[in-house]
């Protein structure tokens, strides 16, 4: 009984992040369906995610922290939400997606700032193999005109790294810090789409997937996950997510990586999932 509890606690935090990352995963290809501009986007997003994490929090009696870290993390999930939705209207979703994904990068260096713990060997030698990838990005952007896009990508990476390093503080709470980020967000971006004239059901439908769906229900897995899960384990899992949202966007919209840029998602992604399989791997043996 013992061992089925453990075995369950261990695998609750990353089927949370998988959640996520399935859920996560819709942003490029709603926010392509969307013809509004992306600050009315990530307000209205928000106001309807905002409803679905308030829902979660009473039903589940969550008692709120408001904080110098909760707000930390609010500021993280505005400037995640915001920048991503941005970059996602200024180079493909493709790139956005996948810079976003160097957070693993961030979370590394915040925790050796923040916690002092030094990156293992092999987050070093993903940390270097990520910075290539990403270059192979900025270098393919300078022909295609996407530098500013693929640069407000990485920033939002930077955010959420943030995010994820959260339920690290002891005084830390995620679910309070996005409800926080959610408010504040919906009511100072959500009132610029009411001069928005596309109002049709396939947009309707789009807006109400992303704000429950990709957003609201996503970040519920999102904190559950990271308060079972160590951070870059939790960054790490999220490796379906830049597989399926390009994958997505280019099945509807034809849209897809340039060479080099695919050479330099291609390594971000292996990077990344080996190290991922490795660092499995060892903790399994270390147990044996």
């Amino acid at each position: 009984m013992d061992k089925n509890r453990k075995e369950h606690s261990r695998s609750y935090g990353p089927m949370m992040m998988l959640g996520a990352s399935l859920c996560f995963a819709t942003g490029g290809l709603l926010c392509k369906w969307i013809p509004w501009p992306p600050l009315a986007i990530n307000g209205v997003r928000n106001l309807l995610a905002a409803l679905v994490v308030g829902s979660y929090l009473l039903l589940t009696r969550h008692r709120l922290r408001f904080n110098r870290f909760t707000f930390f993390g609010a500021v993280c999930y505005v400037g995640v939400t915001t920048l991503f939705v941005a970059a996602n209207k200024m180079t493909t979703a493709a790139n956005a997606i996948v810079l976003q994904y160097t957070a693993p990068i961030w979370i590394i260096l915040m925790m050796a700032l923040f916690f002092h713990q030094k990156p293992k060997k092999e987050e070093l030698v993903t940390l270097a193999a990520v910075l290539v990838g990403i270059l192979c990005f900025f270098f393919d952007s300078l022909s295609a005109g996407n530098g500013l896009g693929n640069l407000l990508a990485v920033l939002s990476g930077v955010f959420y790294a943030g995010l994820v390093i959260l339920n690290s503080f002891e005084q830390g709470d995620t679910l309070s810090a996005l409800l926080l980020g959610q408010v504040v967000s919906g009511v100072a971006l959500g009132p610029l789409a009411i001069r928005e004239t596309e109002r049709g059901l396939p947009v309707m439908g789009a807006v109400l997937a992303l704000g429950v769906i990709q957003v609201g229900v996503a970040y519920i897995f999102f904190a559950e996950g990271t308060g079972h899960t160590g951070p870059v384990a939790a960054s790490l899992i999220n490796a379906v997510e830049p597989i399926v949202n390009p994958l997505l966007v280019a099945l509807c919209f034809g849209e897809l990586l340039a060479p080099l840029a695919l050479v330099g998602g291609c390594i971000v992604l292996l990077a990344v999932v080996g190290c991922n399989l490795y660092q499995t791997f060892k903790n399994r043996a270390a147990e044996r």
